[in-house]
């Protein structure tokens, strides 16, 4: 044992962070276990630290007995009175100090891992629980080492983890650069840093937006939504509280000074800054600038929207590998549907034609159909009677009907594209057909 265990303590309650009253418990729970190890693990053994000369001091428990049955704990009255207490009475529990020299080398080794773990593991919930409270905060520190490919980031006084996967593409770094990270996840249970961060998290955008915006951390501007496609593109939604500030504005600032800085933070990444909308048409259609949309058809059931824009504008809209469409379905919470204005057009004039085909529907009816979702004969046929029943022009008389001319309809459709795949396989065989090499004579002419 240390001569005076007071000044430990302090240093490593100061230095990790860690309760003294946790220090002490950890320590006399450790010489406990050794003082067991040494004198027998069912003798009644107490531990407890003298503050005053800075010792765990060690006491065996003997109660006083008529018969002594348990030697280990037990001791006749005439004993007591002569080695512990005097004024020992029958019943009494009497305390006899053991000296600490006693304790073997093994015994005091395990105590001094004992000790060890327990610090670690009051620490660790110590880091715990100060981060706790921090997850989705925005957090600075130095990149201190690299397990593999991830990342270890030195926090002040815990160590946080940037693993490979919540890094951004191509994005390098060294020991002992400075970095800027979101705290994606606080792990009580990891084996390693408890702490986990994200440089691809949408949180890292808005959080680095709250901190270029004043009229964010004033509440006037609100971030709605985010979406990220790391190292490449984002979308951010924006809405104002107050009628005389531009959200898109603010978030670009004088000269673009404050979108640029959150760009060069994100190594480049292109920020789009979207107003944000109540009405979801409207909504998808900011979402989806800088391309122009013609219509919108939403259906509420499935949450998707079939988007049209100009033929010029599809693959604007799209972007480049469907990127654009992709942040906007991110950010607007909908599934996306982008087609041009001819494949619109052409897939309604399919559909009008095979609605049209079923027998008492009329072109204003088929219009209708078209209108509910409903694009071939054969939709129509595999359609609930109820729910067909609500469409204008077919009503719940005719809803059956409907249904069964519209399976005749669709067998006659079928019959008709397997007829047509049948002559355009012949027409394929024929043209395809080797042609008869000409007849030469012997002097080699034809």
């Amino acid at each position: 044992m240390l001569p005076d265990l007071n000044r430990v303590i302090e240093q490593v309650s100061k230095e990790k962070g860690i309760d003294r009253d946790i220090i002490v418990k950890a320590l006399e729970e450790a010489m406990l276990s050794a003082a067991k190890r040494t004198f027998g693990m069912d003798r009644n053994i107490e531990a407890q630290f003298n503050p005053e000369i800075g010792q765990v001091e060690l006491f065996e428990i003997k109660r006083v007995v008529e018969v002594v049955q348990d030697a280990d704990n037990e001791v006749t009255l005439d004993v007591a009175r002569r080695t512990l207490d005097p004024d020992a009475e029958m019943g009494d529990e009497l305390l006899a100090k053991l000296p600490p020299e006693k304790l073997g080398r093994i015994a005091a080794q395990a105590a001094k891992q004992n000790i060890i773990q327990r610090v670690r593991d009051a620490e660790r919930d110590s880091i715990f629980n100060e981060f706790k409270g921090r997850k989705g905060e925005l957090v600075s520190g130095t990149v201190q080492r690299f397990e593999k490919k991830n990342l270890i980031v030195n926090l002040g006084r815990a160590d946080a983890i940037l693993p490979e996967k919540e890094q951004i593409p191509r994005e390098r770094y060294r020991q002992g650069d400075r970095i800027r990270a979101f705290i994606a996840d606080v792990d009580l249970y990891a084996k390693g840093p408890q702490i986990v961060l994200s440089r691809t998290h949408p949180g890292l955008l808005v959080k680095l937006f709250e901190q270029e915006v004043p009229e964010m951390y004033e509440k006037i501007v609100e971030v709605k939504g985010a979406a990220r496609e790391p190292g490449g593109r984002a979308k951010i939604a924006v809405t104002s509280h107050d009628d005389n500030v531009d959200p898109v504005g603010a978030c670009v600032g004088m000269r673009g000074t404050r979108v640029q800085a959150v760009v060069q933070e994100l190594r480049n990444e292109k920020i789009d800054i979207v107003e944000w909308s109540s009405d979801p048409a409207d909504y998808v259609c900011r979402a989806l600038a800088p391309a122009k949309v013609s219509k919108i058809f939403i259906d509420d059931d499935e949450h998707a929207m079939e988007v049209i824009v100009p033929d010029d504008q599809l693959s604007l809209a799209i972007g480049k590998k469907g990127q654009n469409v992709r942040l906007a379905s991110r950010l607007t919470g909908w599934r996306l549907d982008v087609r041009s204005e001819s494949e619109a057009e052409e897939e309604y004039r399919r559909a009008l034609a095979s609605l049209g085909a079923i027998d008492g529907v009329s072109v204003a009816t088929a219009e209708q159909l078209f209108q509910n979702g409903y694009k071939s004969a054969s939709d129509v046929a595999a359609a609930d009677a109820d729910d067909l029943s609500e469409v204008d022009g077919v009503g719940a008389g005719r809803a059956a009907g409907v249904i069964e001319a519209a399976r005749a309809a669709a067998e006659r459709e079928a019959a008709e594209a397997a007829e047509a795949e049948r002559l355009l396989a012949e027409t394929r065989a024929a043209t395809s057909a080797p042609v008869d090499a000409p007849v030469t004579g012997e002097d080699g002419r034809e």
